[in-house]
């Protein structure tokens, strides 16, 4: 089972890579629009500015119509140009600016989970000592989980809903 998602999780991890990187979401959307026209205009006979116009109408969905596709291979061009576009890139830039807005500034930095991880051990320490001198026996900690967030080993679908992002320091 894990063969038929291998696929997938590569597909998954270059989107997240893909999306998490402002540089190569606008390289990528110059360079369809860029593309897209020199192919459209090969296709079609326009010249360059006609066909870049038609790609970056097209790519936006505006649809002005004054230049539109007569052939099959113009028209599969921009339905794969459309489709690219609303489905890939408009979400992946809008998720981008929407991630940038939404931080959240009480998360703990990884020193500070540190350190709260060592003052626990420390409490544990001195209520067992306590427990000790007043004759109380305390019960046994549950048995402890394995870890699941960013950097660990489990798929991501698994892991908690954090996105594990540290703030920037100020």
């Amino acid at each position: 089972m894990d063969v038929l998602l291998l696929p997938f999780r590569w597909i998954y991890r270059g989107l997240v890579w893909f999306a998490n990187s402002p540089r190569t979401l606008i390289i990528s959307y110059l360079l369809m629009i860029v593309v897209a026209g020199v192919i459209y205009g090969e296709v079609e006979n326009r010249s360059p500015a006609d066909a870049v116009w038609w790609a970056v109408v097209t790519a936006s969905t505006v649809g002005y119509g004054d230049i539109s596709p007569v052939s099959w291979q113009g028209r599969t061009l921009a339905a794969l140009l459309i489709s690219t576009m609303v489905l890939l890139v408009i979400p992946l830039i809008t998720a981008h600016f929407a991630s940038q807005l939404i931080v959240d500034d009480d998360a703990f930095e990884h020193e500070e989970q540190e350190q709260l991880k060592a003052d626990v051990r420390r409490m544990r320490a001195l209520l067992e000592e306590i427990a000790l001198r007043q004759g109380i026996e305390l019960p046994d900690l549950p048995p402890e989980r394995p870890v699941s967030g960013p950097g660990s080993a489990g798929p991501p679908w698994e892991r908690p809903g954090r996105s594990g992002r540290r703030r920037r320091p100020r």
